[in-house]
């Protein structure tokens, strides 16, 4: 080996060599191609809720793309709401971790840049005194001899103090690049083939190599069968449901007659439309369960497992459950105890505009209080909604059907008869409590005139 390393070169290998044992694990040491290159990843930061981990719904760049920081990345999908991810970085894109649909872990890598600082860079800057200088003449053969071969800084000053022409050295790195392994191999301080391929070259590799694999045909059952991982919305379902479930849910239901709300909400909604607000029955529910809240304050609390104690909520953000593209979600109406039925109507429309482009954010689910549920858009009269915890209440409503009633003289007429259910944690809510505010609640949507004693 001393015959093959020029005089100027040994304080370098003796101090390579001391640097740590002579074992197998050397060439560990040398094979740092994400210092190499230039190389760092990308960690998909916390992005606040408790979110632990998101789906990335779309990638804004390409692996090879050159991007600058706050430049967007890739829209992820958690199973609350939609964010963008921006970069923190100048550099190119050299991996991608994860691709469309795929989950991504907070803490994670999401993908890797090559950045402008370089490791090797840095450390070759650092060097001590010991170093014997390289002479004009060395650096200047160096220069011409590996002018044209890429390779960082620190790689050439290894190949100019052994006076080693970069373009005899076989290259494994990205792009032809030579690496600090493929020169030290030349030299023979590390066994041939210690250099491995970089790994999104062994990852193209692999995947090359499964393409050309021959298909393992499976069983004629398993060819009828689709196996569907749950993610984003339905896995947060999965869990809220599961939670909702450890719960005693005592039930209530009972009939609406809402044939004048009927009448006042035909007279209103041209004129709402006009103010660039569609008026649904929703707002007018809302706004009665917050009346209603008003006397019954430990329905708009939430229950702590771990202290056995209750927290009252002095704002009302009535959560709505809506169905979107992506699933069932829970927005919430915030300070509903503060605003108008006009000016719940428009944050409805806001939240189901968001919904249906799944462009909900992260806020728009934080805080809520009580929860409705109107299943009724889509059909059904009575039903049995899980509370959504740590919340103590819900309320589902049905349908509203056109049925034959008496009248308070004893006449049969017809009728816009709607159907409620509640349901509340029975072990903090008894039923007395749920059916009065119930009642509440129905005499609010029966003499809509009321909302005019306490309209905001």
């Amino acid at each position: 080996m001393a015959g093959l390393i020029h005089r100027q070169g040994s304080v370098l290998v003796r101090r390579l060599l001391s640097s740590r044992p002579w074992n197998s694990a050397i060439p560990a040491q040398f094979h740092t191609s994400s210092l190499l290159d230039k190389q760092v990843s990308f960690n998909l930061s916390d992005i606040g809720e408790g979110i632990r981990e998101v789906t990335v719904k779309e990638w804004f760049v390409k692996e090879g793309d050159v991007v600058e920081q706050f430049d967007n990345l890739c829209e992820v999908q958690s199973d609350k709401a939609s964010v963008t991810i921006t970069s923190r970085y100048d550099g190119k894109i050299v991996k991608l971790h994860k691709l469309v649909d795929e989950i991504a872990l907070v803490g994670k890598p999401l993908l890797d840049f090559d950045v402008e600082e370089d490791a090797d860079d840095s450390s070759s800057d650092s060097s001590s005194d010991e170093e014997v200088e390289v002479s004009q003449q060395a650096v200047a053969a160096s220069v011409i001899s590996s002018g044209k071969v890429l390779a960082t800084p620190a790689v050439r000053r290894i190949a100019m103090e052994n006076k080693v022409d970069l373009r005899s050295v076989k290259a494994s790195g990205r792009n032809g690049r030579v690496l600090k392994g493929d020169v030290l191999e030349f030299l023979n301080i590390i066994p041939e083939g210690t250099v491995k391929p970089h790994p999104s070259i062994a990852a193209q590799q692999a995947r090359t190599a499964a393409a050309a694999a021959p298909a393992v045909k499976p069983l004629e059952l398993k060819q009828a069968e689709t196996v569907v991982p749950l993610k984003g919305v339905a896995k947060a379902m999965y869990k809220s449901m599961v939670e909702a479930l450890k719960i005693p849910h005592f039930a209530y239901s009972d009939e609406i007659d809402v044939s004048k709300l009927v009448q006042v909400r035909e007279d209103l909604k041209k004129e709402a439309l006009a103010q660039g607000v569609k008026l649904t029955y929703m707002p007018f529910f809302v706004k009665a369960a917050s009346n209603a809240l008003k006397q019954f304050p430990i329905l708009n609390s939430s229950f702590c497992e771990a202290t056995e104690s209750l927290i009252y909520k002095s704002y009302h953000n009535i959560s709505i459950a809506m169905h979107t593209p992506q699933g069932l979600v829970v927005p919430n109406v915030k300070n509903v105890d503060q605003k108008s039925i006009l000016e719940i109507a428009a944050d409805l429309n806001a939240l189901q505009e968001r919904g249906s482009r799944n462009a909900l954010l992260p806020e728009d689910f934080a805080n809520g209080t009580f929860s409705l549920s109107n299943i009724g858009i889509i059909g059904g009269t009575y039903t049995h909604p899980c509370i959504m915890a740590p919340q103590v209440a819900i309320g589902a409503i049905g349908k509203t059907k056109l049925l034959p009633r008496f009248d308070a003289s004893g006449a049969v007429v017809a009728a816009h008869i709607m159907n409620v259910s509640w349901s509340a944690d029975h072990r903090v809510i008894d039923g007395v409590t749920m059916a009065s505010f119930s009642n509440v609640w129905k005499a609010l949507l029966e003499n809509p005139q009321l909302f005019l004693l306490s309209a905001k």
